[in-house]
């Protein structure tokens, strides 16, 4: 048997020449491989790009990962075992390598079979002398098969590593988001729907082997702008939901739910990007009107029950902002924003009032007052803006009691839903042009109601367009926790774990909206979830094509649409603070350079294929969490189906080769076969008449009524505003 000294000199290759935390040099022997190594167990390619190498130390070894191969021109070779080469004094080529130090490999275990450990990040750096090592095949594996006990969703192979097994655990990959980039035609879609595939498949194993019943409780939407996955999880029968517009004709054997995102649920934000109100007089206009009609107020009438009807609404709204607590209020630089909001908004409110209700003008100039008056105490200049102080439970007291003895006053009405134009709380859309033409006519509107036609026109048009009435205002009408429930899934997720949104066919016009309404619900429920049960629901989000909605926001002069707006910043903030709520960003882009750089600075996880474009190449080399330039460069020149994982959910970059979906469980995203209907090997009958029927029959079915206004039963928790 061979000594331990023996054997590292076997696998000795070379010495360090030079150390830096981020670059190591090394100098390799003579007699080192020139392409094929053979004292490692196995044949193995060395040396050789993204290959590994170990350098021993006191704390296990440094695990480096070759990024550079090069020769110099040296005056003699010096080296002691070179024999009668030593002798002659000639210019000789010296071969080098450049490492990245990436990770420490440790022996767990000794004995016949000893145990690796990886861990990342590198404690201990090597010195100048210090002996470079090929590792053997166990120590390959160990490095590549590192997850342990937690590597439960096998994704592929390393051909770098002997086809070593590349798993991965889920709660990194899904947990802190991950972003899957390349070209088109480098197999992203497919490895997309592959994780989302063999992690199902991983799950429903592990139940199996726990004596379980069932199919896994697991969550993951897909936003599918292209329609590329409609059939990809068809083979999952009851696992899968597509969502699709109701609009034109399916494909033969196509079942699809009716997509579907009701104008009722959108926040005030989403309104007024979707009416393209400005500022000055429309948006305040229009997110007065919402709040009226969640509250169900209706038209407006000089009468006390209007006063009650809106009194009520504000204690509501103040009710809600009690019921989150000092941590919202106290700290949160949001929460308190949004409490001074309030004050500001109910002081403007009621001094608006006095002279329509001059029976109780003294009660309502009371209410003004207290809210004014907390808002000032708290109120202060930032930035040339206005932001407030911390409130406590106690502030609101009078503000409170002022509210009380009001209502005591007037005429008892239905208890209001919710707080705000931002809470989901049903409402009839097709009055609410009206409702605001009435009340653009009020005092504190009058003096601008020449900014109000163009509003109430937009409105009127958008909502009585055919192509987007079944997607925004549809003729039959879900409740919040039907949505909830058919978009997240039910109990268990006993309706199925994967819900695909197919939005090909949905209008240009409301696109990003639909995206960040639902991106912005599943986020909301997710938060409400937690609060109500203090733990978190996992959900994996899907973005496919993530360019084109959460782009980076342009220069101040170049400007964005309202929606495309409201898109970014939805995402953003689920990218900022998903994780926290068990909510996971899935990113498939293949522009990466067009993405927020907020988004894309969350992913801790990057699945990268092939990438040609420089842009592209030099904004991935500065957001992945390694230094790992060098290997980065071999993007542009990454066959389909390889790619480098990195990031959070590997301790060390890795290149592997995706497993191959059969292609019934593809995307629907190959590359058109030109030569195969030009000769006639794959036929394309045209028929454009059935084609131009479908596309301009419109919306099927008959035309879309109204929703039944909101009714007086009080909301449950999943119906909590925000």
């Amino acid at each position: 048997m061979s000594s331990p000294v023996e054997v590292i000199a076997g696998l000795t290759v070379g010495t360090v020449e030079s150390v830096a935390p981020d670059e190591i040099g090394v100098q390799l022997d003579f007699d080192a491989p020139q392409a094929t190594a053979l004292n490692t167990g196995q044949p193995s390619r060395f040396p050789r790009i993204n290959g590994f190498v170990l350098i021993p130390n006191e704390s296990g070894a440094v695990v480096g990962l070759v990024t550079w191969l090069g020769v110099e021109r040296a005056g003699r070779l010096k080296q002691t075992r070179s024999g009668d080469f030593g002798l002659v004094d000639l210019p000789f080529p010296i071969r080098k390598i450049t490492i990245n130090p990436v990770a420490t490999l440790r022996t767990r275990s000794t004995g016949p079979a000893p145990v690796y450990e990886l861990a990342r990040g590198v404690a201990v750096f090597p010195s100048v002398g210090d002996p470079v090592l090929l590792p053997t095949v166990d120590q390959l594996r160990a490095i590549v098969e590192s997850q342990g006990a937690n590597r439960r969703v096998r994704i592929g192979t390393s051909p770098l590593a002997a086809d070593a097994v590349v798993a991965v655990d889920p709660d990194k990959l899904f947990g802190r988001h991950l972003a899957v980039l390349g070209n088109t035609g480098s197999g992203k879609s497919c490895s997309v729907a592959g994780l989302i595939r063999w992690s199902l498949e991983a799950a429903k194993e592990e139940r199996q082997r726990q004596g379980a019943e069932g199919e896994p409780n697991a969550r993951f939407i897909i936003l599918d702008p292209n329609g590329e996955y409609s059939k990809t999880f068809s083979d999952l029968g009851g696992a899968v939901r597509v969502f699709r517009a109701t609009f034109g004709a399916q494909e033969t054997g196509e079942v699809s739910l009716p997509f579907t995102v009701p104008a009722w649920m959108w926040n005030g934000h989403e309104w007024s990007a979707f009416a393209q109100a400005a500022p000055g007089v429309q948006r305040p206009l229009l997110l007065r009107g919402l709040r009226g009609l969640r509250s169900g107020a209706g038209a407006p009438e000089d009468s006390a029950t209007s006063l009650a009807q809106l009194v009520a609404a504000y204690k509501a709204w103040l009710m809600h902002i009690l019921s989150l607590g000092p941590t919202s209020f106290g700290q949160d630089w949001r929460g308190k924003q949004d409490a001074g909001g309030f004050l500001r908004t109910l002081e403007r409110e009621m001094a608006s009032q006095t002279a329509r209700f001059p029976d109780h003008a003294e009660d309502v100039r009371q209410i003004a007052a207290a809210a004014g008056a907390l808002a000032q105490e708290r109120q202060f200049d930032w930035k040339g803006g206005v932001a407030y102080q911390a409130f406590t439970d106690g502030d609101f007291v009078a503000v409170g009691e002022a509210l009380d003895v009001l209502i005591s006053k007037l005429p008892k009405v239905a208890a209001p839903y919710g707080p705000g134009e931002d809470a989901p709380v049903a409402f009839d859309v097709d009055t609410l042009a009206e409702y605001l033409d009435v009340l653009s006519k009020s005092e504190d509107f009058s003096q601008a109601a020449q900014h109000v036609p163009m509003l109430l026109t937009r409105i009127r048009t958008m909502l009585g367009d055919p192509r987007l009435a079944p997607i925004i205002n549809p003729a039959t009408q879900l409740t919040l926790a039907e949505w909830l429930a058919d978009y997240l899934g039910e109990d268990g997720s006993d309706s199925g774990q994967i819900v695909v949104v197919d939005l090909s066919l949905v209008p240009a016009d409301v696109l990003h909206l639909a995206i960040a309404v639902i991106g912005r619900l599943v986020f909301e429920a997710s938060q409400r979830y937690r609060k109500l049960y203090s733990r978190e629901l996992p959900t994996a989000l899907v973005l496919e094509e993530a360019h084109s909605f959460i782009r980076r926001a342009p220069a101040a002069d170049t400007g964005e649409s309202p929606a495309a707006a409201v898109c970014r910043e939805t995402f953003e903030k689920i990218a900022r603070e998903g994780r926290k709520f068990g909510l996971g960003l899935v990113l498939s882009s293949q522009r990466p350079s067009e993405l927020s750089p907020t988004v894309l600075a969350q992913c801790n996880t990057f699945l990268l294929h092939r990438i040609v474009n420089d842009r592209d190449q030099e904004l991935v080399s500065r957001l992945v969490p390694d230094k790992l330039g060098a290997l980065l460069s071999e993007l542009p020149s990454l066959p389909s189906r390889q790619a480098i994982l990195l990031g959070w959910a590997t301790p060390v970059p890795v290149l592997v080769e995706i497993l191959e979906l059969p292609p019934e469980q593809r995307p629907r995203s190959d590359d058109p076969a030109f030569w195969g209907v030009w000769t006639g090997a794959d036929a394309r009958p045209v028929a454009w008449g059935e084609v131009a029927a479908d596309w301009t029959k419109g919306p099927a079915g008959p035309e879309p009524a109204g929703p039944e206004p909101a009714g007086p039963e009080p909301a449950g928790p999943e119906e909590a505003g925000s």
